[in-house]
């Protein structure tokens, strides 16, 4: 005979029906039966066993409007006709086991309050919590723990954490979930003990997360950044809002990718401990290079550093103009600083970086010291130093210390940052351009002449361009040879690269540098391998634009050196001899100017052979003839061994950071270009109220 039993289902805190499952054996057997829904109980009805598991990560109960619950003989799960049950439908249903004491009692609990997000549950193994489950050391129990929470998207607040105990419960106020795990006696491993009830919270209702933390972003992007050092914070954010639903601040991408870097690259701090191994590797690997670092010798603080490649010094002692630009870049690195150049020029135009500097600030010192060891690196190597035209900016360090090192230097000032104080102060683009015509013209009629034009415009910017002595910065009245070069805006030149490379650690960016370098010598080399003319293209160019001005001019020769030669922009005397002509072009520029070239073919003479030496491929190739060598990974550097020898005493180098710091946030990664500077901005004007400075939509005024 059959006989009904009771069973209850608790429904979770927000029901308080109950159901009666009835349950029909035709053998005539009396058995009781408990639904117990869980991770790991299982439903014996009759002769057969069978196993429901509601994993709380990994399904949901979808209870429509019209179903009905109740167990049939067929082990139909539906809905009871005297009770209709309704579930949000973006909520799931929870069912977990109650750890007490060691014993689990099954509790099926729907959440109370829906989550806003449409968020989707992921089942992987990493981040089911079971009692039981092992971990290597309380950083990975927290770890699995954290991972657990931003998947199953809710905050978690950490009650205890110690050496030997971790203890955390929901972040929800109210809810009773709470989780507690414990280090194995003799072993470092922490083990879950109790798990206790299930969430009620129903999770986290906003789109942020307390667990996302920096380091956690972090390690979800290090293979993508080890992969793509260029991956952008904003590509970090939408991939973590993507794959986890999670937004994040723009600073949090952009710190968790500077960590990831920072173990990539290598730390700041490690930089600098490592810069008198790192100069020990350019000298083994490029000998004839300098490398030389120094600390400040009361805290050992970094304070300078030169390097100059033996590449660079034999191309530019051998084969390039006796021309030099100087000119810095600030560092963005997070302990700032400023990076010094010296470049010379090839033959065919391009920039020739002869010496680096980097210095803990620029002040007079260090560029007094940064010319004094290029003044060494030249006397070094040459047996009778050249003399040099020195183009730079105004700065009082640098004059100073070219009168000091290079006492029969030319020296120069470059037009670009001349030309830029000169239109901060007179913002006018018609003075700003006659200014370089002025500093372009050839002769002294020329730049009078454009100055006078200044004048009738504004006579105070007349008067603030005679104040500097033209000699510094005026074709006309410059005794050095420029070969045309009116800048040394280097920075402006490197922009592409040099920006990149100021905020990495210091050894990161000399490496930079050091692999442009070493790409721009190999590159240039083998191009003009191929090279089939007696001059570099560019100088090519001019002469070939100088033979076809000088087909319509009349040349009269005096005798076998001097001669007239009349076109329709005047009369002019050449001198092949002494390589000179009247308009000076050919000073100035090292090329023979039209007149000269007039004058060369009326006598039969071979244009080519009256340029410089500088400008044919021969000496072309002789500047890049030499290789920069790379340099080993800083795994495969040996130590010094017990520091360098002083006095027969063995004294160890230490390089601390310089005590600079960069400010807190991102650094300013876009240049702000020398034409950009001192621009006036746009006057905007409200068509509500007819004033001028703000728009519309920003408008307060009353109407």
């Amino acid at each position: 005979m059959d006989h009904p039993h009771d069973h209850e289902l608790a429904l979770g805190q927000a029901h308080d029906h109950e159901m009666a499952l009835r349950q029909t054996h035709e053998h005539g057997h009396e058995h009781e039966h408990e639904l117990a829904l869980g991770h790991s109980h299982s439903d014996h009805v009759g002769d057969h066993d069978h196993e429901l598991a509601l994993s709380a990560q990994n399904h949901e109960l979808d209870l429509g409007d019209n179903h009905e619950l109740a167990v049939t003989d067929n082990h139909d799960l539906g809905v009871d006709q005297n009770m209709e049950l309704s579930v949000v439908q973006s909520q799931d249903l929870a069912v977990q086991p109650v750890q007490e004491m060691g014993m689990s009692q099954p509790q099926l609990i729907i959440p109370t309050t829906s989550v806003m997000q449409n968020r989707v549950v992921p089942s992987h193994p990493n981040h089911e919590l079971t009692v039981g489950q092992e971990f290597p050391d309380v950083k990975a129990c927290r770890r699995a723990l954290r991972d657990a929470a931003i998947a199953l998207h809710f905050e978690i607040q950490t009650v205890k954490s110690d050496k030997s105990r971790f203890t955390a419960k929901c972040a929800s106020e109210g809810c009773p979930w709470r989780i507690h795990a414990a280090k194995l006696p003799g072993v470092p491993t922490f083990t879950i003990r109790t798990i206790q009830e299930q969430h009620t919270c129903g999770g986290i209702t906003h789109v942020g997360h307390q667990q996302a933390s920096v380091q956690w972003v972090a390690n979800s992007v290090e293979e993508r950044l080890r992969e793509n050092p260029h991956y952008k914070p904003k590509e970090i954010l939408d991939e973590i809002y993507r794959v986890h639903g999670i937004t994040l601040s723009y600073k949090q991408a952009w710190r968790g990718k500077e960590r990831i870097m920072a173990a990539v690259r290598g730390s700041f701090e490690e930089g600098y401990r490592l810069l008198p191994q790192y100069c020990e590797q350019i000298r083994r690997t490029n000998p004839g290079s300098i490398a030389s670092v120094y600390g400040n010798p009361a805290d050992n603080c970094f304070q300078r550093l030169f390097v100059s490649f033996h590449a660079s010094i034999y191309g530019f002692v051998n084969a390039c103009r006796p021309l030099l630009g100087l000119d810095r870049t600030l560092l963005k690195s997070k302990y700032l600083g400023t990076l010094l150049f010296a470049t010379g020029f090839d033959g065919d135009g391009a920039l020739f970086p002869l010496a680096f500097g980097v210095v803990d600030e620029e002040n007079e010192d260090n560029w007094m010291w940064f010319l004094s060891e290029l003044h060494n690196l030249l006397e070094i190597n040459t047996e009778n130093m050249p003399r040099l035209t020195i183009l730079s900016d105004r700065q009082k360090g640098i004059v100073d210390g070219v009168e000091a090192n290079f006492p029969t230097a030319f020296h120069g000032f470059c037009m670009r940052h001349l030309s830029d104080s000169f239109r901060k102060e007179f913002n006018d683009t018609m003075l700003v351009n006659l200014l370089w015509e002025a500093a372009h013209a050839l002769t002294v009629i020329e730049f009078e002449a454009k100055i006078l034009e200044i004048e009738e415009i504004s006579q105070d910017a007349a008067y603030w361009i005679r104040r500097i002595p033209p000699r510094l910065w005026a074709t006309a009245y410059f005794e050095g040879t420029r070969f045309g070069h009116l800048t040394a805006n280097i920075v402006e030149s490197l922009n592409s690269w040099i920006l990149e490379a100021s905020g990495l650690p210091i050894i990161q960016m000399m490496e930079c540098i050091r692999r442009q370098l070493m790409t721009w010598f190999n590159e240039r080399r083998e191009a003009s391998m191929q090279w089939n003319t007696v001059l570099v293209p560019t100088a090519e160019r001019r002469v070939l634009e100088a033979l076809e001005r000088a087909r319509s001019y009349q040349v009269l020769r005096a005798n076998e050196a001097e001669f007239e030669v009349i076109s329709h922009e005047g009369t002019n005397i050449v001198d092949i001899r002494n390589r000179c002509c009247l308009c000076r072009g050919w000073q100035l520029y090292g090329l023979p100017c039209a007149h000269a070239v007039a004058a060369l073919h009326s006598c039969r003479q071979n244009v080519h052979r009256f340029t410089e030496s500088c400008f044919t491929v021969a000496t072309y190739r002789k500047t890049y003839s030499q290789t920069i060598h790379p340099v080993p990974d800083k795994s495969l550097w040996k130590e010094l061994s017990d520091g360098v020898q002083d006095g027969g005493n063995k004294v160890e180098i230490i390089i601390n950071p310089p005590k600079s710091l960069r400010p807190p946030g991102r650094p300013r990664k876009k240049r702000v270009r020398a034409e950009d500077r001192g621009r006036v901005k746009r006057v905007v004007h409200c068509s509500r109220c007819n004033q001028t400075g703000h728009f519309r939509t920003t408008c307060a005024a009353p109407i």
